[in-house]
C-alpha cells in the first residue's frame, strides 16, 4: 500500500514536470530556451516517471531494464541538447537578448518575430 502511494506520487510528479516542460517548449521564444525546457522534460520528468514505474515493478528484470533506460537518458540528454544548441549557433541562429536602439529597451520577442538582423532596422 505504501509503495503504491509512493509510486503514484512519483508518476504524478513526473507527469506534471513533463506537462510543464511541454508547455515550455511551445511557449518559449527561441531554440535555446526551448532546449532548456526539453532538457528538464528528459532528465527530471522521465526520471520521476521511471522511478514510479520501478516501484510498481518491484525487484524484477523489468526494474533493471528501467534503470538502464534511466542511465541511458541521464547520459544522452545533455549531449543531445548540447549538439542541437551548437548546431543552431553554427547555423547562424542567435540567442534572443534584450537590445537597445537608443530610446529604450526593445522587446526581445518582437525583434525575433520581425526577423531583424540589425538593431532597429524595422523602424
Amino acid at each position: 500500500m505504501v509503495i503504491d502511494i509512493l509510486s503514484w506520487v512519483f508518476l504524478a510528479s513526473g507527469a506534471f514536470f513533463m506537462l510543464v516542460a511541454g508547455v515550455g517548449v511551445l511557449r518559449m521564444p527561441d531554440v535555446f530556451t526551448r532546449l532548456h525546457a526539453a532538457g528538464i522534460k528528459d532528465t527530471l520528468g522521465a526520471a520521476l516517471t521511471i522511478i514510479g514505474l520501478m516501484l510498481q515493478a518491484g525487484l524484477t528484470l523489468v526494474a533493471v531494464k528501467l534503470a538502464l533506460i534511466w542511465i541511458f537518458l541521464w547520459f544522452t540528454s545533455p549531449v543531445a541538447s548540447h549538439s542541437v544548441a551548437r548546431a543552431a549557433l553554427l547555423g547562424g541562429v542567435r540567442p534572443i537578448l534584450q537590445q537597445t536602439d537608443g530610446d529604450g529597451l526593445e522587446s526581445a520577442t518582437e525583434s525575433a518575430r520581425l526577423g531583424d538582423d540589425q538593431e532597429g532596422s524595422s523602424r
